[in-house]
């Protein structure tokens, strides 16, 4: 069903962990906080907002999938899967071609960090990319989207 205005928001693996896994990297705000401070700025822009999470690749792929059906705009965090998914890449490919947006968001700099994570399977079939802002980079990609 089309829904004007949704943007789905995704997080992929070991996301549910923010706030306690690698506070130094990641910092300490939590999954739950950056789904309140979505939904908050949702509201204000005038965007309906629903955040999901998991650590399973088909079941991201799934959502992808929906999105493009729906014709959802998208904020995905894909996190490990942006190094090496290859169905994630293809979904959000799918998506493009179904005249939804998606940003691929990172609280980290990925290019300032391992070599392993500077390559991005996301990156090319992604409207735009937004990291190294922490929490905000959901926040800087959901604006995007409103823009």
């Amino acid at each position: 069903m089309l829904v004007p205005g949704h943007v789905l928001v995704l997080s992929g693996p070991n996301l549910a962990a923010l706030g306690s896994r690698e506070p130094e990297i990641y910092g300490s705000t939590t999954l739950a906080d950056i789904s309140t401070q979505l939904q908050t700025l949702g509201d204000t822009l005038g965007l309906s907002v629903e955040c999901r999470q998991s650590d399973h690749e088909g079941e991201l792929v799934g959502w992808l999938h929906e999105a493009s059906r729906a014709g959802w705009d998208v904020v995905l965090n894909p996190a490990a899967f942006t190094h090496y998914s290859y169905a994630v890449r293809d979904a959000c490919a799918h998506r493009t071609g179904m005249g939804s947006r998606l940003v691929e968001v990172h609280l980290s700099n990925p290019a300032a960090r391992e070599s392993f994570r500077r390559t991005s399977m996301v990156a090319g079939v992604a409207t735009g990319t937004v990291a190294g802002f922490g929490a905000d980079s959901y926040l800087l990609a959901l604006r995007a989207l409103a823009g």
